[in-house]
């Protein structure tokens, strides 16, 4: 019985004196591998790096299967991307084929019609692209200085047009230069129709961003989004040159929203269509002459009265 007390106070002891020591071993230990590693900074990277070397191998060996199911993955994903979307172009392709099939047969409807009726084409178009030199616009003017005169075949007359539609007409030509008026100026009157009703009218300029519609018919039937292109009334322009779209109808009052784009006009195509209908103001024609009893129409071709 001795004997067994005397084992348990041995053993109390032992863990006592293990308690009362163990965070002072502890603190000590650590003190002593930071001691170690800093000056054998070397040892400890040579041997970071040997970890490194043998398990890199490792990572790499685990790594390249999940590499090769991500690709697989990615690959299986672009084909059926591509799948779907070389349906859609065969669709497209199928449509663009019928449009195309009406188009011949609309073209040699046409041909056929024009013979019947033995119709006599247009002058040939011709034109002369110049660039914007300089902004002429003001609060009482709305025009454009570009870069091309009589030299390169500019006169009095010609549409100014973009790819986007009707931007004004020359105004003023000299040898290496023109003035364009803009659509939107005040002094701007251009005859157009609308595209859907085929409502008649003047579009007119205002020197804001929105000319109005003038002379409609009171039972018109022009409504926002109609498209306005011009009738060809007048002779100034040919018929169907886009202009703008209507963005309101208030108050009798039809505001059109033109195509071109004014504050972004770097370049300007000057189409001469060879049309007589230019005013005699403009061409610097005797007026007196022009409206005599043998001249009665009042509009006079560019080459009339010299």
């Amino acid at each position: 019985m001795n004997k067994r007390m005397g084992s348990i106070g041995a053993a109390a002891a032992t863990r006592s004196w293990t308690h009362r020591f163990t965070f002072v071993l502890l603190v000590a230990f650590a003190f002593g591998l930071m001691l170690i590693g800093k000056p054998d900074s070397i040892i400890v990277s040579r041997l970071r790096m040997a970890v490194m070397d043998v398990t890199a191998p490792v990572i790499n060996a685990v790594s390249r299967p999940i590499d090769a199911a991500r690709e697989t993955a990615s690959d299986v994903r672009d084909y059926f991307a591509l799948k779907a979307e070389n349906e859609a172009l065969k669709r497209q392709n199928d449509t663009l084929m019928e449009w195309q099939r009406v188009a011949r047969e609309l073209q040699a409807e046409n041909a056929s019609l024009r013979e019947l009726l033995n119709f006599q084409t247009g002058p040939k178009v011709s034109f002369v692209t110049a660039s914007v030199v300089a902004d002429a616009s003001s609060s009482f003017v709305r025009s454009l200085i570009v870069l091309g005169g009589t030299k390169a075949g500019v006169a009095k007359g010609q549409a100014a047009m973009t790819g986007a539609g009707l931007a004004g007409r020359v105004l003023e030509v000299g040898e290496r230069s023109a003035r364009i008026l803009l659509i939107t100026d005040i002094n701007a009157r251009v005859p157009v129709v609308a595209e859907r009703s085929r409502d008649q009218a003047v579009l007119a300029g205002r020197n804001s961003d929105l000319p109005e519609l003038l002379y409609l018919s009171r039972d018109n039937d022009v409504k926002i989004g109609d498209r306005i292109v011009t009738s060809g009334q007048g002779g100034v322009f040919p018929a169907g040159l886009p202009v703008g779209e209507v963005v309101s109808v208030s108050g009798g009052h039809i505001q059109v929203q033109p195509f071109v784009d004014f504050s972004r006009l770097e370049n300007i195509r000057l189409i001469d269509y060879s049309l007589p209908g230019i005013l005699m103001q403009d061409l610097g024609v005797d007026t007196t002459k022009a409206l005599s009893p043998n001249n009665q129409t009042g509009l006079l071709s560019p080459g009339a009265g010299e």
